[in-house]
Formats: structure tokens, C-alpha cells, sequence
């Protein structure tokens, strides 16, 4: 999709921080971060959201999710045993769960501990 912000990047028009990537997955990091680890992991294919790739291809889905957890051991969020820091995976679906960009992607983020609920309340 020619519009798209995640679609540009992942045809290198516009630049991203790359920090991992496969055949079919990008992970970058956010340019407004919320935690001090916070990237963004996409399928290079366009989908809307969680639920169009999970209808569209539940196996890029599944790698999406690796990526996620691949780039949360990168980045040191997971330990190789004992007790992990650990990280949050988000994704949002539409306006009023806060999606700004129409293509699919996982937050994932930590470096701090984190709260719940994740969001102050109306």
C-alpha cells in the first residue's frame, strides 16, 4: 500500500531503526518510545490488524510473535534462566484502542517495571 507509513518502510522509502528482521518480519524502534526498550515488530505484508492476519495467514501471525520474543531477548528482557525482567507485547486495534498506524504491528516493550491496568482510567 502506497500510503502506508510501514508498508514505505518496509520498502526502504522511509528509514527505520532496524533492529531485527526476517524474510517476512520487520522490528524497529518506536521514534516515540513509552518504556526504555520499546520496538515495533510488523509483517512486511500489509494487514490491517491483529484480527485480518489471523483470518489472512495464522503462520505469519505465529512468526510475528517470534520476532516479539526473539527481539525481547535481544534486547535483554528475557534472561537465560533464573528470574526474567520481562516485557509486554501490545497491539491495537482500531481508533479507540489507539491504532494511529492501519498495519499490524506488536509493541514490545520493558526496560521498567510496569503497571496495571497499562492505562490511567477515564
Amino acid at each position: 500500500m502506497s500510503d502506508c507509513l510501514f508498508c514505505r518502510m518496509v520498502a526502504g522509502e522511509i528509514p527505520a531503526d532496524v533492529v531485527a528482521e526476517t524474510e517476512r518480519t520487520l522490528a524497529f524502534r518506536d521514534i516515540n518510545p513509552q518504556a526504555p526498550t520499546h520496538v515495533l515488530v510488523i509483517p512486511k505484508e500489509h494487514h490491517r490488524n491483529l484480527g485480518a492476519l489471523a483470518s489472512a495467514d495464522p503462520g505469519l501471525l505465529g512468526e510475528v510473535a517470534r520476532t516479539a520474543h526473539a527481539v525481547a531477548q535481544q534486547e535483554g528482557l528475557v534472561s537465560d534462566g533464573g528470574i526474567e525482567p520481562g516485557y509486554r507485547v501490545v497491539t491495537n486495534t482500531g481508533p479507540d484502542a489507539g491504532q494511529t498506524v492501519d498495519h499490524l504491528h506488536l509493541h514490545v516493550v520493558g526496560g521498567r517495571r510496569m503497571g496495571w491496568p497499562p492505562f490511567p482510567r477515564d
